[in-house]
């Protein structure tokens, strides 16, 4: 059975299941190549008759292979190309009635990622909630996050943050169709995970997201992971140095191959990671779509008006753990190494104390489980409480959680590692290609169900709590009060205090 609805552009013809409509690939701007390629998205081209909308666009270039984990709990990705600007949606009908939008960043280091795998299905979310779920493909790596102003003599004609520009452009693509889908354009919620999250904390500080969203789900990720425009600058350096004559000239980058570009990315993100101490590509203050660093705009009340719920997984460091394999062996003495390499000999000196055991324990543990939490905080939780009390000391819809829920994966090694929220978000753990691994374990269907109703209930009423948690209070820069999500739900005062009390004995 087909399914259509009319959008400012034209008419769609989706698919009708079970679950409700949906509607893939549909261009939410026009394709970024030719003479397109590092320019501002520009509004796509309505079309005549009916457009089908039955198969996902392709994921933006990425270079390398997606590891297990991902191929196994995200599920394979469509083709790669870099007409890439589409979005998806999931909706129970395409008819006037106004629900909720919830719409959908998508993680992945800002250098891989779509928001068509199949872990980000809208279907049950959309079901479960009367909601319209919108997911959506931005621009990655050097094609997303270049600043070339003030570095090639063509420079200005290759704006920065084209990422988040494309982020912009699909919300907003959102604010004028929403109805087309059932959908009410006054009640977006955005929300992602990982470099979704810190997309979304870079745009609650920019000028140009007001209005686009009314609230924000940011599951760890804050407002950090934004560079200044001198390092941003730094990475393009060593980017068009690996290029030769295609690194000379916008034009130049313009007619490149877009393979020698993902190679120039590959190299220049691994020969930077140490010197910048994080991700090579990712947004910068820019002066244009960041005016300042996220983290200052957000003290100084932007998005005051804008509803927050943040939150992170208690052991997020775990899952990058599982290809460290140096890690998992250090001993006493590696572990000091590990610590100078980020602080300085002075700051591990003070990690070595501060970490004398890992996060939710009270015995000692090993080495690799204390710098498993101690980068967890830093990466991680720390930012996520800065972000809160950031929020917290300016707006009044402020939430905070964290997620417990640790599956009985590779030993349990995996603990309640980086994504393992996702499943339960999304409803993908009753799914059956995911059952087996989470949907099984003990207390997983219940929670899901918690998860997803408190996701719910904050996009529709601005409050996450309902009748299966206990209450849920706003976030307080004394109390820090956040949701412990787990088998068994309850509040746990003092979020991210031991990462946020490290971080100010640093300063």
């Amino acid at each position: 059975m087909s399914a259509a609805a009319t959008t400012r552009l034209g008419r769609l013809e989706g698919e009708r299941s079970r679950r409700g409509l949906v509607f893939r690939g549909i261009p939410y701007a026009a394709p970024p190549v030719g003479a397109l390629r590092f320019r501002s998205p520009e509004p796509a081209k309505p079309w005549s008759g009916t457009r089908p909308a039955t198969r996902f666009g392709a994921s933006a270039p990425q270079a390398g292979a997606q590891n297990f984990l991902v191929r196994r709990f995200a599920g394979a990705m469509a083709r790669t190309s870099e007409d890439c600007l589409t979005l998806n949606v999931w909706t129970p009908a395409a008819d006037a009635r106004r629900r909720p939008v919830l719409v959908f960043v998508h993680g992945g280091a800002f250098v891989m990622g779509s928001g068509s795998t199949l872990l980000y299905s809208g279907a049950r979310l959309s079901e479960r909630g009367d909601v319209v779920v919108v997911t959506m493909n931005y621009r990655l790596g050097a094609l997303g996050s270049l600043a070339l102003d003030g570095v090639l003599p063509d420079g200005h004609d290759a704006p920065a943050n084209l990422g988040l520009r494309d982020q912009l452009a699909a919300l907003e693509w959102v604010r004028m169709n929403a109805d087309a889908f059932g959908g009410d354009p006054e009640r977006v919620t955005a929300f992602g995970e990982s470099a979704g999250a810190m997309s979304l904390g870079a745009l609650l500080g920019a000028p140009r997201s007001r209005g686009l969203f009314r609230r924000a789900i940011l599951q760890s990720g804050a407002a950090h992971n934004v560079s200044s425009l001198e390092q941003a600058q730094r990475v393009a350096e060593d980017f068009l140095a690996r290029l030769g004559e295609h690194g000379k000239s916008v034009a130049a980058l313009r007619a490149a191959p877009l393979g020698e570009l993902l190679r120039a990315q590959a190299q220049t993100s691994l020969s930077l990671a140490m010197e910048l101490g994080g991700l090579a590509f990712q947004p910068c203050v820019d002066g244009d779509v960041l005016p300042e660093h996220p983290s200052e705009a957000l003290a100084h009340g932007a998005a005051s008006d804008v509803g927050v719920l943040a939150g992170t997984n208690t052991e997020e460091w775990k899952l990058f753990m599982l290809g460290d394999s140096k890690a998992r062996g250090m001993d006493e003495a590696g572990l000091r190494r590990r610590f100078a390499r980020v602080l300085g000999e002075a700051g591990a000196e003070r990690a070595a104390s501060a970490y004398a055991r890992a996060q939710e324990s009270r015995a000692p543990q090993a080495p690799h489980e204390r710098w498993s939490a101690f980068q967890s905080d830093r990466i991680f939780h720390g930012p996520a409480a800065q972000l809160l009390d950031g929020h917290a000391a300016r707006a009044r819809e402020t939430y905070a959680y964290s997620f417990a829920w640790a599956p009985p994966l590779i030993g349990g090694r995996i603990g309640a590692c980086h994504g393992i929220e996702l499943p339960f978000v999304f409803g993908a753990i009753l799914e059956p290609w995911l059952r087996p691994w989470l949907g099984a374990a003990g207390g997983a269907r219940k929670l899901a169900h918690r998860v997803q109703e408190a996701w719910l209930a904050f996009a529709k009423t601005g409050h996450p709590g309902h009748a299966g948690l206990p209450y849920w209070p706003t976030y307080d820069t004394e109390k820090r009060q956040a949701m412990r999500l787990a088998r068994s739900c309850r509040i746990q005062p003092d979020y991210g205090r031991r990462a946020l009390d490290f971080g100010r004995a640093l300063a």
